[in-house]
């Protein structure tokens, strides 16, 4: 088994030591992202019982496992990823990579056309720890999540989705806002100080 290195053991440290690593596994959420949620629901008052949600990037699956309560019997959330993830009750799960067209016919067929009241995305890459190549990947999964929304939101929908500020990041916030009415960037306390990552939440949607 290869030695850890100084950065990992470090990453580790702060891992486990994270107040908010601690209170979800006290709490029995899948993982500490379900406070940046839980916060900028609570703020911007975006999940509501009977909304049909599409979690992208799901995995571990605690956004899905907050918006399954927060929508309740009535409502439905679906969940994709490339990766695994445990079944959760009241949770549909897609696993694969919603760039290839069965993947996205299947993603389409399973929540109908115009039927997705909120995409909610907390993608990133796989970081390098090299600006040059992290911001570009970074933007790029912004940007199909956006694509996805343009094809799956109702009329008047929104999307929460984890961006990252750097080249390109202004002329995307521009490019959003031809589709929606509102575009807002919030950084919820539960996101590391040290992160550069922001959400884009994107309301009203407009179909044209």
């Amino acid at each position: 088994m290869p030695k850890r290195t100084q950065s990992s053991h470090a990453w580790l440290k702060e891992h486990f030591t994270d107040p908010y690593v601690q209170r979800a596994k006290a709490e029995g959420w899948r993982s500490r992202a379900i406070y940046k949620l839980e916060e900028m629901d609570r703020k911007e008052k975006l999940l509501k019982p009977g909304m049909t949600i599409l979690d992208l990037g799901a995995a571990p699956g605690g956004w899905s496992q907050y918006a399954r309560r927060r929508v309740g019997k009535s409502g439905r959330v679906v969940a994709m990823d490339i990766l695994p993830m445990d079944a959760l009750i009241g949770v549909e799960f897609l696993q694969g990579d919603f760039k290839e067209d069965a993947v996205m016919e299947a993603l389409v067929t399973s929540v109908g056309e115009r039927g997705v009241d909120i995409l909610l995305s907390d993608m990133a890459p796989n970081l390098s720890g090299t600006s040059a190549i992290d911001g570009p990947r970074s933007m790029y999964l912004v940007e199909l999540a956006l694509d996805m929304a343009s094809r799956v939101l109702k009329e008047g929908g929104s999307a929460l989705i984890k961006t990252f500020q750097g080249a390109g990041f202004q002329e995307l916030v521009v490019a959003t806002r031809r589709n929606f009415k509102r575009v807002k960037l919030l950084k919820p306390d539960a996101s590391r100080a040290r992160s550069p990552e922001l959400y884009l939440l994107a309301s009203g949607f407009r179909m044209v």
